[in-house]
């Protein structure tokens, strides 16, 4: 459902358009888009954003899936509070915020979820095997990393918990820039999204 501030049905929200805040981080939206390709989400799922950030996936999926269920994790109450901004920013209001640390706080949510984003955490490890004891039958799960000790720690996890129909994709994405009077590409920093299904 469109927003004034974004009165389109396809997602792509410009980074600009959100409130964010010193040190925190945000998806680039091109790399949002590929998320939200490999979550393959439904109108009414139960979706969760561990490690919500900026709120830039919940208010995309907010927007594009109204009857969807939108738990956003965030364990910093100023973050939290940005998150709430953001929703308000763009008329989405299908989106809970939980302020927890995760793992922990997961066997707290009562909705189990039927897809997960998972976008940081230090204990990336402790926090999918978690995360999979509650991910719904069919359910996907799609992660990020921007180094190559979580890119490993991510994999292992997926060989240990039979993580199904894995897709592995790295993004490389050049925008468009003014440098005095020049244009120029400058480059994102490259993202690995990998994604997969719980079959049982």
């Amino acid at each position: 459902m469109p927003s004034s501030l974004w009165p389109y049905i396809t997602p792509g929200i410009p980074d600009e358009l959100f409130e964010q805040l010193p040190g925190i981080p945000l998806s680039k939206r091109e790399v949002r888009l590929l998320l939200i390709a490999h979550l393959r989400l439904l109108p009414d799922c139960v979706f969760w954003d561990i490690g919500a950030g900026t709120g830039t996936i919940p208010v995309e999926i907010g927007l594009l899936c109204p009857k969807c269920r939108i738990i956003a994790i965030e364990r910093d109450e100023e973050v939290a509070k940005l998150i709430q901004r953001n929703c308000a920013r763009f008329g989405v209001y299908n989106v809970e915020i939980i302020e927890g640390s995760a793992p922990e706080c997961l066997k707290d949510i009562p909705e189990k979820p039927h897809r997960v984003c998972i976008e940081g955490g230090r204990s990336i490890k402790a926090i999918l095997k978690e995360v999979w004891k509650y991910l719904m039958p069919q359910g996907r799960i799609v992660t990020t990393s921007a180094n190559l000790e979580s890119l490993y720690a991510i994999s292992e996890s997926f060989a240990e918990l039979q993580v199904r129909n894995i897709e592995v994709v790295q993004s490389a994405v050049n925008r468009l820039e003014k440098r005095g009077n020049n244009q120029v590409f400058a480059g994102v920093n490259p993202i690995f999204i990998l994604s997969g299904e719980k079959l049982d």
